[in-house]
């Protein structure tokens, strides 16, 4: 799992590398070239977890199992209309015929009703195991930007500090190179009485 992360986060880094790389940055747009993003995109989807891709086959699936199920369904019914039909010069026969042929019906409508609730069920269940993955890597990138923020800040404050150092060593150059007396580096008169032991 954490491989097939890092290739989702190194794919995103890239995505941000693309739409950093060129635009207008004072107003705030960037221009990148599709097929650099679709092809990132197009990456990033072979690289989502096969539960996300399970999850989208069977929700493709879900419209295809309704209509097998009303086929089934309707199969059914019209074996059962073709048998009351066979039986039409038998009175008796008929009205039995008729009775078993609704309850035929409406078990099969109950059976179709519940292939349809547990199919919604399994996608719903599947949607939300995507969303709570989703969240999950949405979180692990701020996480992982705020580290990078924060080195950054950290590394802004220590070329900050060097680059203040070399002022003030550029500064002392030039002064005694100017012939003014350098006192960083001499001690007063009156420091002599003071010795440490």
């Amino acid at each position: 799992m954490n491989s097939q992360q890092d290739v989702i986060y190194g794919l995103m880094n890239e995505l941000e590398e693309a739409l950093d790389n060129k635009g207008f940055p004072l107003l705030g747009f960037s221009v990148v070239k599709k097929d650099t993003v679709t092809n990132i995109l197009d990456k990033l989807y072979a690289a989502l977890p096969d539960e996300i891709k399970e999850a989208r086959s069977l929700l493709r699936r879900k419209d295809e199992l309704q209509y097998e199920a009303q086929q089934k369904a309707e199969k059914v019914v019209a074996d059962a209309q073709a048998e009351a039909n066979r039986l039409l010069s038998e009175s008796d026969l008929l009205r039995a015929v008729q009775r078993e042929a609704e309850k035929i019906k409406e078990q099969v409508i109950t059976d179709c009703e519940e292939i349809k609730r547990k199919a919604v069920d399994e996608a719903e269940n599947i949607r939300v195991q995507a969303i709570d993955e989703a969240t999950r890597i949405k979180d692990g990138a701020n996480i992982y930007a705020e580290q990078v923020l924060t080195n950054l800040e950290q590394n802004l404050g220590q070329l900050q500090e060097i680059v203040k150092n070399g002022q003030v060593q550029l500064e002392r150059r030039r002064m005694e190179s100017e012939g003014q007396p350098n006192y960083a580096n001499q001690q007063p008169e009156y420091a002599k009485d003071f010795k440490m032991n």
